[in-house]
């Protein structure tokens, strides 16, 4: 079974994609910060990770940072509700293999996981 790691600072959207996703057969753990979710990983090691780019504690960008300098190279897609075009390059250099924006179009968001978890 895929496992699929959603890190959200709002519980709403963790909760929401969580559901969305265990409908589908998909494993689904959550994190609603940076060091949660760089604890899952180390622990858990999904195989996908959806990464909020705006939170709390330390950013999206930072925890892909964390990742890429540990070595790890798990696939992560960046998740913002902002149009920022520098942070969009700055996830693509650190190894992001997609960016979506929110509010999610549920099609697409199941489209673009299901086809990176059959990878």
């Amino acid at each position: 079974m895929s496992k699929l790691l959603i890190v959200d600072d709002e519980n709403d959207i963790r909760e929401f994609a969580r559901n969305f996703f265990k409908k589908r057969q998909i494993e689904v753990l959550v994190a609603s910060g940076g060091r949660q979710a760089l604890d899952l990983i180390e622990r858990e090691h999904p195989d996908l990770v959806l990464l909020d780019v705006k939170m709390e504690e330390m950013t999206g960008i930072e925890v892909l940072r964390q990742l890429r300098q540990g070595n790890s190279s798990v696939k992560v897609i960046m998740v913002s509700g902002v149009e920022d075009e520098e942070t969009v390059n700055e996830a693509r250099l650190l190894g992001a293999i997609d960016y979506i924006h929110k509010p999610f179009i549920l099609e697409d968001l199941e489209k673009i996981v299901l086809a990176q978890l059959m990878v």
